[in-house]
């Protein structure tokens, strides 16, 4: 495992994924992840959010009381609330404290109690330990190495990982390219397509992929 401190690649882009969250995006996000109408492009990923996020609450039980999970990258709240709905005791994480804000505002009051929101990095070993952690399109941003590396943090102080990354298509590799083109002032986070056959972490495991639209993402999990 890694020295615990982020390298230095890792926090260049965690704060360059807070910076767009906490600006332009957020608003976006919001209508989103909401019921408010959107563009027929969006509303697929949309429904390839709802699909990916109903696979990797599959992979775990559907009786969670007395379980502490870690809700990575939280963004608008759906997943903190639906594990706080199973009875888990939900620590909810995310980079942008305005994202972290609408998933307060949104949590139903009968699960206040059960969800922990808070803005910041969710390898922070302050947070502790857990019996899952699930982090959804949170990874997508990184280099191998860094997302290797905070896996690997992750799995030490979890019973399991469900994560997400963004697979090597032919559609996401073109996007890819033709993001890097733009000038750096002009861009959103570019997600990095990963071969999760290649990566090197133990007890990684294919759970499935969701192919919606313009959503295209697929669902891994570590292990003990």
């Amino acid at each position: 495992m890694r020295d615990l401190a982020p390298s230095t690649s890792y926090d260049a882009t965690r704060l360059r994924v807070a910076g767009y969250f906490d600006g332009t995006a957020t608003r976006v996000w919001e209508r989103l992840t909401s019921d408010a109408p959107v563009s027929r492009i969006r509303q697929t990923v949309r429904e390839g959010r709802d699909t990916m996020r109903a696979l990797m609450l599959g992979q775990l039980p559907e009786d969670l009381r007395g379980a502490r999970v870690l809700d990575a990258g939280c963004g608008t709240g759906a997943g903190a609330a639906a594990l706080a709905a199973r009875g888990a005791e939900v620590v909810a994480i995310d980079i942008s404290p305005k994202l972290v804000g609408i998933a307060e505002a949104r949590l139903p009051e009968g699960l206040r109690g059960r969800v922990d929101f808070r803005a910041g990095d969710m390898l922070d070993p302050a947070l502790g330990t857990f019996d899952a952690v699930l982090a959804m399109d949170s990874l997508i941003y990184y280099t191998r190495p860094d997302l290797e590396a905070a896996l690997t943090e992750l799995s030490a102080r979890a019973g399991r990982v469900v994560f997400t990354v963004a697979p090597r298509t032919p559609l996401l590799m073109g996007m890819w390219h033709i993001g890097r083109v733009f000038p750096r002032a002009d861009r959103s986070p570019v997600m990095i397509p990963q071969d999760w056959r290649r990566m090197q972490v133990p007890g990684l495991s294919r759970v499935g992929r969701v192919s919606r639209g313009f959503y295209i993402s697929e669902c891994l999990k570590v292990a003990a």
